[in-house]
């Protein structure tokens, strides 16, 4: 968690080298199971129908297998099918639309012409999906029967041999799976170490499966817990509840973009995001009161690293408390100095808030009192409050489905959060959201457990004298017959201690106010909680968009909130998979504003790591130092190595704001990947599958860092195409070979420019993102190999939901003439101060802008490194052109 698990780290080590206990049974024995027969098939237009009746003796492998069941195909789009197994007879649990809305599919399209057909057989009932235009099958249940019990649903899929699957998170694996011996496990749990093998915090049932014949996709909408497996040829859904409820997206045969974009259809495009949570932000768990927070502030300035963000973990609260602040520690008013200083030098603050609420009755504390007047809180099959114990000791819940909860959560953001009495926030963080539970099962105690686990602990050091200044020296529904909801009869793969599905969580037996219960719904929580937490600060601060940053996610959570990878280690072996994990999130699972706690969170980072990973952390989308109350402080400036590793980072990073803006911008209008694989830019270059160690950051930047401890080189694989070095612009050509990088300091890191990009960056970097929003463009001009090249570039305010004005710009280079076109709607104050044209064979006779000589003075040629400098300090309020001659 982003409080660490300091008094858990004993139990946690011991349970990531358990093996944990899930159900295994032989496949023949499920493929021996009778299936079932369709009958009553009807199509009327884009939509088929039948009934599907079980073939013949039942298995009843984990419980009693359901006789009749319903088929519903629909083809929505030209690339989306939608398929429905379901029980007509009983109601049984389904995502609710409340918490994820589907796309409608009333207006079927004509299977003739979609992209993808469903077939099927009818006795036994099997069906396939299959590209149109090729035949090939990208989804088939032939020789695996379908399995639906009232817990128990199976489908198992054919694969290619050696096929390359992506997704099927939260998981810290490699970004392509071992396709022939996997298992994922999808059921929240507070994962301290986020150790590899092992159901994570959040669950995101899709997958992209890519050939070098197209990409395609496959998103099982489905809560319940799962484990899905991958074995030599066939990939396997094992799910303890709910309904089978299919999505299969056709993709496209040439561009795996479009399998993202389709996938957003689905679960919604990302969230739009202040242009100022893209800068630098620090945090960590264990800043023992304000002077260390304001030191941290000061400290950053003075060593000349751009910190845009200041955050603090529940180190402020008051006994561990949520919306309160430790008079003594952290008081009041003088968090809120800190605050306003923060936000007079142009910078921002976020606080931690977490969804447990301390179990205080008639103890004055305002939360829960309201809380409980309210009636909102999780209940016991009983009707009494949910008990768990976590960081203020015993607690309770608030049930996301209670109608009044977003009025309560609301208040409460309102009150302490209020800009004229309070903590005047800029953002969210929330956190052990799965919902995580310390206390120990049975849990028939959890005031005795509280007292043995010191909760909420105490205090490891005197509070500071009130007077100390701050800042000294500072520079700028209904069931089929009973069910089981605690122990199912199959049991999934979940590592949390005991495997139990209730284990260190809320009981799965517990009731919303809706009826539903913890079983069906607990995979939902932590997405439930981020809904609710973006619409509390869009209601405290109207009109402006904010950043929440969550741990726990379900499908859909990237069009409200942003997300960070958990509590890693600082090792070399997170600081590499935390590239997979960002791939994963921002590019299938449509969580872009993503990244892992740079330099580690738990045990000591050293200088060498920290600078390393400073440096690949800043080509994150979400860019945070953070780390445990039980490592060394590993603020970047700490040491020489990493101040200057952050510096050199966070040049290239603010230059480059702009551009990942228009990213984020794009990602939110088409559901276009912020960052993605070197696949979705090579999908025919089969050595680029398993590639998880290099990355295109927005669609032209190859980032390439080093990867192993103490090394100052490092293999990069390059492609039959032409790149740029970043630094120096020279060209660089891909032969489709491995290079090997020599000589990389600890204070470099390789970065390409892709061939045909004309990039927007600013001129120069600087210590805030509001000064980096003054500061004059230069657009670098890198052509392709074929001679052209093409780059977008979006502005608005950067803060408001609803924009007033915007700029949105083109940019096309062909035949020696750049053009640059659009709607300068947003006036931006600035400048193009210069334009670099790359790889130019030879200085131009003359150069014309807008049918105009440039002069001499104003143009410069390097016959090194092929680089042409055009100064143009045109203001960027219109379009030009400017031709090379």
């Amino acid at each position: 968690m982003g409080a660490g698990l300091a008094t858990r780290i004993l139990l946690a080590g011991l349970a990531i080298g358990r093996v944990f206990a899930g159900t295994t049974v032989n496949p023949t024995v499920l493929d021996a199971c009778p299936g079932y027969t369709a009958s009553n098939v009807k199509v009327q237009g884009g939509t088929l129908t039948a009934s599907l009746k079980l073939a013949d003796k039942a298995c009843n492998v984990f419980g009693t297998d359901i006789e009749s069941l319903s088929l519903e195909v629909v083809y929505e789009t030209m690339n989306r099918i939608h398929v429905k197994i379901t029980d007509p007879s009983s109601s049984r649990y389904e995502v609710p639309q409340s918490v994820l809305p589907r796309p409608s599919g009333a207006n079927s399209v004509s299977p003739k012409s979609a992209a993808i057909k469903f077939e099927y057989t009818t006795s036994p009932f099997s069906f396939s999906i299959k590209r149109s235009s090729t035949g090939e099958v990208l989804f088939s249940t032939a020789s695996h029967p379908i399995i639906f019990e009232p817990q128990y649903l199976r489908v198992k899929t054919k694969l290619a041999v050696n096929a390359n699957i992506y997704g099927l998170g939260e998981h810290t694996n490699t970004f392509r799976l071992d396709p022939d011996n996997t298992t994922l496990t999808l059921w929240s749990r507070d994962a301290y170490g986020v150790p590899i093998g092992t159901n994570l915090y959040g669950n995101h049932p899709v997958y992209f499966e890519h050939r070098s014949t197209g990409t395609h996709g496959v998103f099982l909408l489905n809560s319940n817990g799962m484990d899905i497996k991958l074995t030599s040829g066939a990939l396997e859904y094992n799910v303890i509840g709910g309904v089978l409820d299919f999505y299969f997206l056709a993709g496209s045969e040439t561009d795996p973009t479009q399998v993202a974009k389709q996938y957003a259809e689905i679960v919604g495009t990302p969230a739009e995001v202040p242009y100022w949570s893209f800068g630098l932000h620090q945090c960590r768990f264990g800043y023992q009161n304000y002077i260390d927070v304001a030191g941290v502030v000061s400290n950053y300035s003075a060593a000349g690293i751009p910190l845009e963000t200041m955050w603090t973990d529940i180190d402020y609260m008051d006994r561990r408390r949520i919306f309160t602040v430790d008079p003594a520690y952290f008081p009041i008013n003088r968090m809120r100095e800190i605050v306003n200083y923060l936000h007079s030098h142009d910078q921002h603050f976020v606080l931690m808030t977490d969804p447990a609420v301390g179990y205080l009755p008639g103890q004055g504390y305002g939360p829960y009192d309201r809380g409980t007047e309210a009636d909102i809180w999780l209940k016991n099959a009983n009707g009494s409050q949910h008990l768990g114990l976590v960081w203020p000791g015993v607690t309770v819940f608030p049930d996301w489905f209670h109608p009044q909860v977003q009025n309560f959560w609301s208040n409460e953001f309102a009150l302490f959060y209020n800009p004229e009495t309070g903590l005047d926030i800029d953002g969210a963080w929330i956190d052990m959201n799965e919902p995580s539970s310390f206390c120990d099962l049975p849990c028939d105690n959890p005031f005795q457990q509280a007292v043995q686990q010191a909760l909420p602990p105490p205090r490891s050091s005197s509070p500071p004298d009130p007077n100390t200044p701050i800042f000294v020296n500072s520079t700028s529904v209904g069931r089929r017959g009973k069910r089981d909801n605690l122990v199912p009869q199959y049991s999934i793969n979940n590592a949390a201690p005991g495997g139990n599905l209730s284990s260190k969580t809320a009981y799965t037996d517990t009731v919303h106010a809706n009826g539903l219960v913890e079983y069906d719904t607990h995979n939902l929580y932590g997405t439930m909680m981020s809904v609710a937490t973006h619409q509390a600060m869009l209601d405290r601060r109207p009109g402006l968009r904010t950043l929440v940053i969550t741990r726990s996610t379900f499908a859909g959570a990237g069009a409200h909130v942003g997300k960070w990878l958990g509590d890693n280690f600082s090792e070399w072996g997170y600081y590499r998979l935390s590239v997979a994990g960002m791939l994963g999130m921002a590019t299938i699972y449509q969580v872009p504003m993503v990244g892992s706690d740079i330099c580690g969170y738990a045990e000591d980072t050293t200088e060498t790591l920290c600078a390393r990973w400073a440096m690949l952390g800043a080509f994150y989308p979400f860019m945070r130092n953070h780390n445990a109350d039980t490592s060394i402080s590993q603020e970047f400036y700490r040491w020489p190595l990493t101040t200057q590793a952050a510096k050199n980072a966070l040049d290239m990073r603010y230059r480059l704001l702009d551009y990942l803006y228009t990213a984020f911008h794009e990602a939110n209008q088409t559901g276009a990947p912020v960052v993605s694989p070197m696949w979705f830019k090579y999908p025919k270059d089969a050595t680029t599958y398993p590639i998880d160690l290099q990355w295109f950051f927005g669609d032209s930047i190859l980032v390439s860092p080093v990867t192993e401890e103490n090394s100052t080189s490092v293999s990069i694989y390059l492609p039959k195409d032409i790149f740029y070095d970043f630094l120096t612009l020279t060209p660089v050509q891909g032969t489709g070979a491995h290079v090997l990088l020599s000589n990389v300091s600890f204070t470099e890191i390789p970065v390409h420019i892709k061939g045909g990009a004309v990039l927007p960056l600013r001129a120069l970097s600087t210590m805030t993102t509001a000064e980096l929003r003054e500061t004059d463009f230069e657009l670098v001009v890198a052509p392709g190999t074929d001679g052209t090249a093409t780059g977008q570039l979006y502005l608005d305010d950067g803060v408001s939901v609803v924009q007033p004005a915007q700029t949105q710009v083109a940019m096309s280079f062909k035949h020696g003439t750049l053009a640059v076109t659009g709607n300068f709607g947003f006036k931006t104050g600035v400048n193009v101060a210069r334009v670099q044209f790359l790889n130019v064979a030879k200085a131009p006779s003359s150069v014309v802008l807008d049918g105009k000589p440039v002069s001499h003075q104003a143009v410069s040629f390097n016959e090194a490194t092929k680089v042409l400098n055009v100064t143009v300090g045109l203001p960027f309020t219109h379009g030009f052109t400017l031709t090379l001659l």
